[in-house]
């Protein structure tokens, strides 16, 4: 058997999220479908770096596969890429070591969510940004980013939904706002994400952006582990997963950004 490690893109506003569902298009459901094809009809199940919502997308999503085939890697990626559908891609091809694992072996991951800040919607861009049409005070936004870095208890930054039992402690390296024309571009690079946590995260600073909330009050909001402090979650729209990263170098590369 030969471990694969595939990085992926895709285009979340047409699938029902990332993992498989009954009677639903789902991203594992399209890549497992075309490996299944691949494999002449015998199911091959991926383990990938995360799930995403309903809505998210992904610039660099990370899966891997076990299989019994010996295919040169640029021809899995050939393979694979013309049985899929044209809103999920493979980008890159790897065969791995048997001790790799896209989910477990993760060092940190990196997401990216966007919004358009101006009066008029972008109906061509509507599945892609959050549309935000207020003014934001771009340096308080920076100042709450501050804030978050570091390793904290993200409860209150996490659905109440969560499934994650145990710690909710993590580690962000690296959080950061940057408006570009209209755009502003959140990113956040961390050790691991709760469910909605960067959704959450972004809503909170959007309310610092419009004065409803000062900067000073993040590490009060850490502190109370309360989801209930905070306002809903936002659109998955604006979200991508960016780059899941698997070695030290890697993280040690960010860290002065």
């Amino acid at each position: 058997m030969e471990r694969i490690k595939c990085t992926i893109t895709y285009d979340g506003s047409g699938f029902a999220g990332f993992q498989v569902q009954p009677d639903h298009r789902t991203v594992q459901g399209s890549l497992e479908k075309a490996l299944a094809k691949i494999h002449k009809g015998e199911t091959i199940r991926i383990q990938a770096s995360g799930r995403t919502d309903t809505g998210v997308h992904a610039v660099g999503q990370v899966i891997h596969f076990d299989t019994p085939l010996t295919i040169p890697e640029r021809n899995w990626k050939q393979a694979v890429n013309t049985l899929l559908p044209d809103d999920v891609r493979v980008l890159y091809v790897e065969k791995v070591d048997a001790a790799f694992h896209a989910r477990y072996s993760v060092k940190q991951k990196e997401y990216h969510y966007i919004v358009l800040n101006r009066e008029d919607p972008d109906v061509f861009r509507r599945n892609y940004v959050l549309h935000f049409p207020k003014c934001l005070d771009i340096e308080a936004i920076q100042a709450a980013c501050k804030h978050l870095e570091g390793t904290h208890d993200f409860t209150t930054f996490s659905s109440a939904k969560s499934s994650v039992k145990g710690s909710k402690i993590r580690t962000l390296f690296h959080a950061s706002c940057r408006k570009k024309e209209d755009d502003i571009e959140f990113v956040f690079r961390g050790s691991g994400f709760l469910y909605n946590m960067v959704r959450i995260m972004v809503s909170a600073l959007l309310d610092v952006g419009v004065g409803k909330r000062r900067p000073e009050e993040i590490p009060a909001l850490l502190a109370a582990k309360e989801r209930g402090q905070l306002g809903k979650t936002i659109s998955p729209n604006g979200l991508y997963l960016w780059e899941v990263s698997y070695h030290e170098q890697e993280k040690e590369k960010h860290s002065g950004d």
